[in-house]
């Protein structure tokens, strides 16, 4: 997610240069596929639950190519997905097309521009690896609180640097960890501010946001020693994940943190 206007966020990053890659590196992959999968489960549950399957007006922030938006427009939602990436909403656009779906609306628009387009709030706002890629995090947390309805929903999801030390790690790469996680040259792929839980559960708390729900987000993948094993047993890594996703020490070292959130008012 980048700012593409202004510049009193240089930094942030914008995905047009390599829309291409996501299909095929993010995905198309074992990683994506659980990714999908936990995110859907957890929201699944938090629309019957939470919202007794009620329709919902839907803002998917940074949603990309827009598979979650996809999905929940086909289940009578209303959803407007925000994204920076021209080349990214083009994409969900034409599968939106090719599956007939009307509900679903696309603004070209980094994060930060929410203050200025008066959307209005939302049931549910959804920010799913993005917080990893915006300078000014904390700020972005609050555009997004101020998104929600008073009895609304963020599903928060971040690429967890507690994480990002423990695999690095367990691969030897003691050099890299004792440097902060920090490289000279990032990689295209590569989150440019991973985040400490520490600071997330900080800034929530600010914002009198509360925890409806944690989950960890690839807590065995991308540990195991057999990356073959990813692809030849993935229906079941994946039934592990969704077990013991959500319970302690697991939801803690998950590469990404999935967080559902609400006003505590």
């Amino acid at each position: 997610m980048a700012k593409k206007h202004s510049t009193s966020v240089p930094t942030d990053r914008n995905f047009c240069d390599i829309a291409g890659k996501f299909k095929n590196n993010i995905y198309g992959t074992s990683k994506g596929k659980i990714r999908e999968a936990v995110l859907k489960r957890d929201l699944n549950e938090l629309l019957s639950e939470h919202f007794d399957n009620k329709p919902l007006r839907i803002l998917d922030v940074g949603g990309g190519q827009g598979q979650l938006s996809l999905y929940l427009a086909e289940l009578g939602h209303k959803v407007i997905l925000l994204d920076i990436s021209a080349q990214m909403l083009a994409i969900a656009k034409e599968r939106a097309e090719a599956r007939e779906i009307s509900s679903l609306s696309f603004i070209n628009a980094p994060l930060q521009q929410l203050t200025e387009l008066e959307l209005g709030q939302f049931d549910l706002v959804l920010c799913h690896a993005v917080l990893e890629w915006v300078v000014d995090q904390k700020a972005a947390l609050t555009i997004l609180n101020n998104c929600l309805k008073p009895d609304g929903v963020l599903s928060l999801m971040y690429f967890n640097k507690s994480a990002q030390r423990l695999a690095n790690m367990v691969y030897g790469n003691f050099d890299y960890v004792s440097n902060g996680l920090q490289v000279k040259q990032k990689v295209g792929l590569s989150p440019n501010q991973p985040l400490e839980s520490e600071h997330v559960d900080s800034w929530l708390a600010e914002l009198c946001l509360c925890t409806l729900s944690k989950t960890g987000v690839r807590c065995f993948h991308d540990y195991l020693r057999e990356l073959n094993k990813a692809d030849e047993q993935f229906e079941e890594l994946l039934a592990l994940e969704l077990k013991y996703n959500r319970a302690e020490p697991y939801a803690s070292i998950g590469r990404y943190t999935h967080l559902l959130l609400k006003q505590d008012r």
